[in-house]
This record gives structure tokens, sequence and C-alpha cells, in this order.
């Protein structure tokens, strides 16, 4: 369809109507069109609401995983959101169940867990302690704020804490270690020998004539490739770095000093009471007052904590939640941390998670680094951030007028940039910038090749965007048969030695079978050959292939034995002869083994055990897509 409307296009009347179109989405916005204005949940989940934010945040952690998994071989059409959709959703969906059933199981993470993880991330440190300013700056290069990442890490948290304890709710019986020790501990005998593939390297009695037929019968073997001259405009971001005026960056450090890294840290500590069970709330409330109390007379809070609180991760700190720079808890605790002075102790504060009893233990001040320790990287942000501005509205200026131009020439005229041009490229070039696929699939598709037209501005991983045209088409020609003799004269080698290869592997296997023993026909044949007797499947003596063979063969019958045939990673010809097989037993395992051994079965039964589950909870669920 684009490309009728492309053609279209060319005409007074249809840039009229495409005016009009464009003032349609001025006026009433392109999400009315495209969404409908619907700002609710996606699906529902047991009547628990999955929003927009959850999945467009899940498909972000997609994205991101898929670039450090695939780097620069990434196509960028992976990261396509539409193609994301519907695997971050059933993402979203599931761990939602998994926490519901969290939730279920009464399990909880507090506030102590999650300071102390976040606190001891690598990611957030600098010389091995923690920097809020790196903090900040990574979470906010993630698109995370604090709350958001720290509600993740409880998550995280919570999920862990699930499977240790599905896995934790199994084990292995002595029975089953010994059924998995049968296979496991299995041994074998085996004999080999290997017949190498050079004996059956020959190029004699390859004639002109071969040749010439092996040329005609293989035309398609032997063609140039097809190759395109390309025109290309490419916008990094570094282009669009401009030096900045002293001034700015000092305006950017005076904003900087009101920056939350920078506010005032409080480190509190929390005696948490929840209402359980049937417990009734004059109850409660006594319980309350009475450590209330025992504080009023002066009892140590650290000690009341630990007796007291049902924050159990707390609890054995004394209660200690770590430092607040304001938005680490729940506004109602913030704003109660607020107003205490430090040693004072707060009235009883309720939040979902309870009622909190909070002391402030400390506080200091945040100290803003000086001018010249932040320049460079306050110069780098503002650099950055317009050099992105321009970038990005360079990249819609140019996807507008190239998308009619004829080719890219008036496009780089009008927008004052660089048309370069690159050559001989073709399908399987892998270098440079024309090492991305989304590149090569523009420039070989039928719109771009065939048509004729600019490629639609393709985005590179690493703020790179590209725009494409082809100069030049050059298709495949047969290459001359005196070009490529030599090469042919290979080729019929290689198959001559294969088809020998091969005929000698059955001729041996077939005298093998019919009763000749390996140590007999290696004899016969001035081949070495070796035994190896109750090989295990970790054996390190016998070569690998046929150490995975010998352990595919079926067991043979009494006093009779099995052979068979591989090649090895060179491409010789192992011959081998599987003699007897003996069921393992635990006995025969050392303590290393053993441990191993009951480790695997743990682990397959913990695997196990978690599918099933999530595949039950999925099954009892209430789940709408809407």
């Amino acid at each position: 369809m684009l490309q009728d409307i492309r053609k279209s296009t060319k005409g007074t009347t249809a840039k009229v109507v495409v005016g009009l179109i464009v003032i349609s989405f001025s006026l009433f916005g392109i999400e009315s069109i495209l969404v409908g204005g619907s700002g609710g949940g996606i699906a529902e989940v047991n009547g628990e609401e999955v929003s927009p934010d959850e999945v467009v945040q899940e498909i972000n952690i997609l994205k991101r995983r898929l670039i450090a998994q695939m780097g620069d071989q990434l196509d960028p059409t992976m990261l396509d959101d539409e193609i994301l959709s519907s695997r971050a959703l059933q993402s979203v969906i599931a761990k939602k169940l998994q926490l519901q059933a969290a939730g279920d199981f009464d399990l909880a993470i507090s506030d102590r867990q999650i300071g102390v993880l976040v606190s001891s991330m690598e990611q957030f440190q600098i010389n091995g302690e923690f920097s809020p300013d790196i903090y900040k700056s990574v979470l906010s290069g993630a698109g995370f704020t604090p709350a958001s990442f720290k509600r993740g890490v409880a998550q995280d948290l919570l999920l862990s804490q699930l499977a240790s304890g599905l896995a934790g709710s199994d084990f292995t019986t002595a029975a089953e270690l010994n059924l998995n020790a049968v296979y496991a501990a299995e041994s074998r005998d085996v004999r080999f020998l290997t017949i190498p593939a050079e004996k059956f390297s020959s190029s004699d009695n390859i004639t002109d004539v071969d040749v010439e037929q092996y040329y005609q019968d293989n035309q398609s073997q032997f063609q140039t490739e097809e190759t395109v001259d390309l025109d290309y405009i490419e916008l990094t971001l570094e282009s669009f770095r401009k030096p900045l005026d002293e001034a700015i960056v000092l305006e950017q450090y005076e904003l900087e000093k009101e920056n939350y890294d920078y506010k005032t840290q409080s480190r509190v500590s929390h005696i948490l009471f929840e209402q359980v069970g049937d417990e009734s709330d004059k109850a409660f409330q006594v319980r309350i007052q009475g450590v209330q109390g025992k504080l009023v007379a002066g009892a140590d809070f650290s000690e009341l904590a630990k007796a007291s609180s049902d924050d159990v991760g707390s609890a054995s700190y004394g209660g200690d939640l770590g430092f607040t720079q304001g938005d680490t808890f729940p506004e109602e605790i913030e704003s109660a941390i607020a107003a205490l002075a430090v040693g004072a102790i707060s009235e009883p504060v309720e939040s979902d998670a309870g009622v909190h009893l909070i002391k402030l233990e400390e506080q200091r001040d945040g100290e803003m680094p000086p001018f010249e320790e932040l320049r460079a990287e306050l110069e780098d942000r503002v650099q950055t951030l317009e050099a992105r501005r321009e970038l990005n509205s360079v990249v819609e200026k140019l996807k507008d007028i190239a998308f009619n131009a004829e080719d890219l020439t008036a496009p780089a005229v009008e927008l004052d940039l660089e048309v370069k041009r690159v050559t001989g490229i073709s399908r399987a070039r892998q270098e440079g910038l024309f090492s991305y696929s989304a590149l090569l699939n523009a420039a070989f598709s039928d719109e771009v090749l065939l048509e004729g037209h600019n490629s639609d501005v393709i985005e590179l991983p690493g703020d790179v965007f590209v725009a494409i045209s082809v100069r030049k088409h050059s298709e495949p020609q047969p290459k001359s048969l005196e070009a490529v003799k030599r090469q042919i004269q290979n080729s019929i080698s290689q198959d001559v030695a294969r088809r020998m290869m091969m005929g000698a592997a059955d001729a041996a296997l077939a005298t093998l079978r019919g009763g000749q023993s390996i140590e007999s026909y290696a004899n016969d044949n001035g081949y070495d050959w070796q035994v190896e007797l109750a090989a295990y499947r970790g054996n390190a003596v016998v070569p690998r292939t046929i150490l995975q063979r010998a352990f595919e063969l079926p067991v043979p019958k009494s006093g009779e034995s099995v052979f068979e045939y591989v090649l090895s990673p060179e491409g010789d010809i192992q011959m081998l002869e599987l003699a007897r097989v003996s069921p393992g037993t635990l006995s025969v395992l050392g303590p290393a083994q053993k441990t191993e051994l009951r480790a695997q079965v743990k682990g397959e039964f913990a695997r196990l055990a978690n599918t099933e589950f999530q595949r039950r909870v999925r099954e009892r669920a209430e789940i709408t897509v809407l």
C-alpha cells in the first residue's frame, strides 16, 4: 500500500489530500485515531488490572535484553513494539500470577532487605561504596524512578523466595538417587580405531572433460555475487554535538543543586505492627500502646524492635531501614519522617503494611560537588540532550522529504547533509555500517532495488539513522571456466574422496558385523586400535564423537558386540565396537559425584515443580485481555 501512496502522491490533488490528513492529526491528535483515547487497563488477572505502563516497561526490558544479547548483529525490526507487545503482555500476566501466589503464601520482603541489596549492587558503587549520584543516573538512563526500581526489586525478591520455597518443598529419596545412578553411572566397554581421511585424498585421473561436465552441471555455483552500489545519508548523535557556552553549563549546575540527590538524607528505624488472624481491634491497639508505653519509660528502641516488630527483615537489625531522601517509603511514612527531630519517635503511622512507630536516627545534609568536578558530566549531559533533540528533528524532516524524492540528492541539499557512497555491497557482506541486516534487507528489497525508491530512514543501535538508495545494481554473472577450474578440480577430488571414504566405512562395518574383531581388522589393515573398559559418560580418553555414539547404541546381546562408525570433526572415519554395558550404582560414585548427582536430580525436580506450579496457577486464574 505504501508503494501505491508513494506513486500517487506525486500529483497536486493527492498532496492536498495528504495536507488535509496532516491538519486533522494536528487538530485532533493522532492518538485519538490510533488508540481511541482509552487510558484504562489492557488486561485483568484475577481482578487485578494490567496497565499499559506495565507492558511498556516490560517491552523496554525486552529491548534492552535483546540489545545486550545480539550486540551489533541486532536487526532493529526485532525491537518493534508491535512484535514485542504480545510477548511482554504474557510476561506481565505470568509475573502477576506468581506475585499473587506469593501473596497467598504470606511471603513478604522487608524494606531493609531491599536497601541492603540495592546498596550492594556494583552498578551503583564507586570504589566499593554506594553512590546516590550514580544510583540516580543509572536509574534515569534505564527509565526507572527510585520508587519503581525498588518496587521491581521487591517483586523479584518475592519471586525468588517463591521459587526457593517450591524447590525446598521437594526432596530426593534414596530410591530416586539409585534409579538415576543406573544411567548416570552406567559404564560401557568400547574398542575403536581411526581410518584417516588423508588416505582417500587424491586428484588423479581428473580430466578436462570431467571438469567441463562438472562446470555445466553446476552453473549456479559459479556465479559472481549480486552487488549494489549505494548512496546513503548517515545521521549520528555525535555529529550534532556542539560546544557549549560557559553560562549554560553554570546554569545547569545551579539547576543540579535542586536535584534530590543532594537533599538531606534521613536514617530511620521502625517497629511494625500487623493485625493478623483473629486479633481484635482492641487487642491490636493495646499491643501498640504497650510498646509506646515502654518507649516513654525509656526502653531502647532497637531492643524493642527486635522483640516486638512484625517486620522480620528489619527486626534483626533493630528496625533499621537505612536512609531515605524523601521518596523511599510510602507518602504517609515520609510525611511522618519529615516532621521528626533527630532521636524523636512518631505517633502510630498507618500504611498498607500495617502500623509503624518510626524513629529518626540521624540526618545528614547532601553535599553538592564543586562545579569543576561536575563540569564534564554536566556539559556532556546538555550536549547529548541538545544533540538528540536536533537529531530527532532532522530525522523526522528526512523521513518526510526522502519519501517522495527521486534520490537522496535533494533531501541532502535541503537539510545540508552529506550523501556518502559505497560500492560492491552484496547480500553476504558483513562489515562496517553494512554489517547490519536491516540495511542489507532494505538495499535488496523490491521497493528500493527494483522500484528505485529511497529506503525508509532506518534506526540502528547507538543513535544512528540511515537512509539509502541504489545507484547501480549488478546482476550475478557466470564466471569463466578458466577462473574456476582449480575450484572444480578440488570439488571433484573431494567428491571422489568422500565416496571412497563412505565405501571403505561401509565395507569395514560389514566386515566387523560379519565376525571379525576390531583388533584383527586393525592388524590386517595397519591401523592402531584402542580399548577402554568401563568408560563413563565423562570419560576423557575416548574421543568425544565415539563416546557419544557409544552411549547412544542399544545394549548388545550377551556374548555379542554392536558395531558402528562416525566421522570425527577432522573428517576421519572412527570405527567403534560396543562390547558390554554395565548398569550404574550409587556405590561406585565418589563423594563429589554423588553430590553432583544429588544436585542435578534436585534441580530437575525443582524445575518440574516450578513449571507445574505455574501451569496450575494459570489454569485456575481468571485472565481477561481487554
